[in-house]
């Protein structure tokens, strides 16, 4: 079985306004003709299936609010309630405290956006000095989630995951939410395919996972515990030719998480050990019935680092994922993947011509299902090109199927 990519397309300058960054976090999704990216520090969007692309601006598009825009995105399509879902993080406030906006644009009037905003006051009034960061969004049949990192400075306090109705969100009106925090577990990822249950996980310790899941008809979360084969961490490092090590800001949260078929998926990058000679990309399935691990399918080589996986399912439960691969001889490459009966089928996008001077990459990518080719995914990646300053960061829009 041979993987197709049937878009393989790379921003231009006019796209992003050259407000790319090698720490790029693009995120992208699909509804037909109907295209979004986003990224460190740009928007852009298509009707007409990415032969062309007009720049939104994240900074002025709406009013300001806290300290300004800042930085991280994330956009969905649902094609249930045919909704465009945008969040954005914005900049803390002279009080210390930020918020993130959500905002939504309906098919029909695609570009055309209402939104919400949400400070960690509407939590707890106390937490006046609290930051969100760190963002991840996805959805079930009926229900939207959020999870973000907060903070107070640079200490990390709690994860926070939100649960909105998409038919309020849809609607426009009558927007309430759920909300619950943890003090033990942080950078919670959210699984990208579910359809009435939304799982989550995040690490326990280096042998231990925790799988949280939040069932759209129940009022609170519950959690299991799921012990998986030890891995390593630490300071991860794959030069690349002139010695520059682009895995000099990775570490090991998870950032690739699927469900679909009976199987929860959880995807990171791991650090080298005595099996792995190179950062790799650890893997873990469950059975999404008890919990427990089915396999282990890691994605690694003796030749250069894999790293920054995201996962998500098709419509037939099947994993597709997005990440990078570099070091050694190469300069960082974007790849896109499919987990077959066989094991992972990958394909490269395209290759760096540079290495970041900075020495930074990262924090994450997208991956999704299409809509509307069911059976297919829309992966968001980036390369350098033509220099290693961080005008020269390409981001790429990938279509691809097994």
């Amino acid at each position: 079985m041979s993987l197709t990519l049937v878009k393989n397309i790379g921003l231009s300058d006019a796209a992003t306004t050259t407000r790319t960054s090698s720490v790029c976090e693009p995120t992208t999704a699909a509804n037909k003709l109907q295209l979004m990216m986003t990224g460190n520090w740009f928007a852009c969007t298509s009707a007409n299936g990415g032969t062309s692309w007009t720049s939104v601006d994240p900074f002025t598009r709406f009013p300001a609010s806290a300290g300004g825009f800042c930085c991280d995105q994330v956009v969905l399509y649902h094609p249930q309630h045919r909704i465009w879902i945008w969040l954005l993080q914005y900049s803390a406030g002279p009080g210390g405290g930020n918020l993130f906006r959500l905002a939504i644009s309906r098919e029909a009037s695609f570009g055309t956006w209402y939104y919400w905003d949400f400070r960690p006051t509407d939590l707890n009034a106390a937490w006046t000095t609290t930051w969100f960061d760190y963002p991840d969004m996805a959805f079930t049949n009926q229900q939207l989630f959020i999870s973000f990192n907060a903070f107070i400075g640079n200490a990390w306090q709690r994860a926070v995951v939100f649960r909105f109705p998409l038919t309020a969100l849809a609607s426009g009106t009558g927007l309430s939410y759920r909300w619950w925090n943890t003090t033990t577990n942080g950078s919670i990822r959210l699984c990208r395919g579910a359809s009435s249950v939304m799982y989550m996980g995040s690490h326990n310790s280096l042998s231990q996972m925790r799988v949280y899941q939040w069932a759209d008809t129940a009022v609170s979360i519950s959690s299991s515990t799921v012990g998986v084969r030890a891995w390593s961490a630490g300071a991860y490092s794959a030069p690349g030719p002139g010695g520059v090590n682009w895995l000099n800001r990775l570490d090991p949260r998870v950032t690739g998480a699927w469900v679909g078929a009976g199987v929860i998926g959880f995807m990171w990058s791991a650090n080298r050990d005595a099996s792995h000679p190179l950062p790799y990309i650890r893997v873990v399935r469950l059975s999404e019935s008890t919990k427990t691990v089915l396999n282990e399918p890691d994605i690694w080589s003796n030749t250069a680092a894999w790293a920054y996986p995201a996962a998500a399912a098709n419509a037939q439960g099947q994993a597709g994922f997005t990440a990078f691969y570099g070091g050694g001889a190469i300069h960082p490459g974007h790849v896109v993947g499919v987990h077959t009966a066989a094991g992972w089928q990958t394909t490269l996008t395209k290759t760096s011509t540079h290495g970041p001077v900075d020495q930074a990459w990262g924090d994450y990518l997208s991956c999704l299902a299409h809509h509307d080719q069911s059976s297919q995914w829309v992966a968001s990646g980036y390369t350098l090109q033509g220099g290693n300053a961080r005008q020269n960061i390409e981001p790429r829009y990938i279509q691809f199927h097994a």
